[in-house]
């Protein structure tokens, strides 16, 4: 068994979710809970979003340097992974955590259709965003939801907007944007070792296709995400009764696929990030 895989566990999910499965962790305090649950189940990098008491988004910078701080206190060495996304916040404010230092934080580099609106990354934001990472020392994860992503995070990596080696993410099931398809996935695979063959890359499925892309990826030598912020059921009948129930399957997985497991320090040198001090 070689070629470790990183599970990534995206923690919590907002209202909608909430409202369909219970065990969404919403307040610092739960959110914290379950990452060290699923860590002991076998996650190593933890993505992150604060929300407000009621479970809609936040911005709010001290809410997520309680999370950090709780994070690192009870996950040691846990690479924690800030969302710069349109739930974070508007223009800028999708950005004021980044001085907390987290040790990733994702990044869309491009504009798509979600289901109700447009996911919005104006370039002027892009490039913003990848400049406080830069400043912060922050590696940024490339959210590729769609494949002209790959290509612009490879161009900002060319001209020094971003630092190398990147890490990118395949999300696949957001309805209105990509489709979850074999096919293309195979493309996206290729297209990465081809143009950036140093960076590494996840799946990430949405819903129902969380466990596809979870095995599609452990299959093709990537790491891959899972978690409730993605997907509040184990299958079509049973709710997921926490974020560890759906680490504890893709490890499952991972056996299927002899992917060993990284711990939280192997995924800090497969991403290359610094040691946890």
């Amino acid at each position: 068994m070689s070629n470790p895989c990183v599970i990534c566990i995206a923690i919590t999910g907002s209202v909608p979710q909430k409202a369909d499965n219970p065990a969404v962790p919403i307040t610092v305090e739960e959110q914290v809970e379950s990452t060290h649950e699923a860590v002991e189940a076998g996650a190593s990098l933890a993505h992150c979003h604060v929300r407000n008491d009621d479970g809609s988004p936040s911005s709010d910078p001290e809410k997520f340097s309680r999370l950090l701080d709780g994070l690192r206190k009870h996950c040691p060495g846990l690479a924690v992974q800030f969302s710069t996304g349109g739930r974070s916040g508007a223009g800028e404010a999708r950005g004021g955590m980044l001085p907390l230092k987290p040790e990733m934080a994702s990044l869309a580099v491009g504009s798509n259709n979600f289901p109700t609106r447009v996911y919005d990354n104006p370039p002027d934001l892009v490039d913003w965003l990848a400049s406080e990472m830069l400043t912060y020392d922050v590696k940024p994860e490339i959210e590729a939801f769609d494949l002209s992503h790959i290509f612009q995070a490879v161009a900002m990596e060319k001209d020094g907007r971003l630092q190398g080696p990147l890490h990118v993410q395949f999300v696949m099931g957001v309805k209105n944007a990509m489709p979850v398809d074999r096919e293309v996935f195979e493309f996206y695979v290729k297209t990465v070792h081809r143009l950036i063959p140093d960076a590494t890359w996840c799946g990430a499925g949405i819903g129902r296709h969380q466990l596809t892309l979870n095995e599609w990826s452990l299959e093709f030598g990537g790491h891959t995400r899972t978690g409730l912020e993605d997907n509040v059921r184990l299958d079509k009948d049973t709710l997921a009764p926490s974020n560890a129930a759906l680490v504890k399957r893709v490890v499952d997985l991972c056996e299927k696929y002899e992917r060993p497991i990284a711990n939280v320090h192997q995924a800090r040198a497969i991403l290359g990030l610094a040691p946890a001090s």
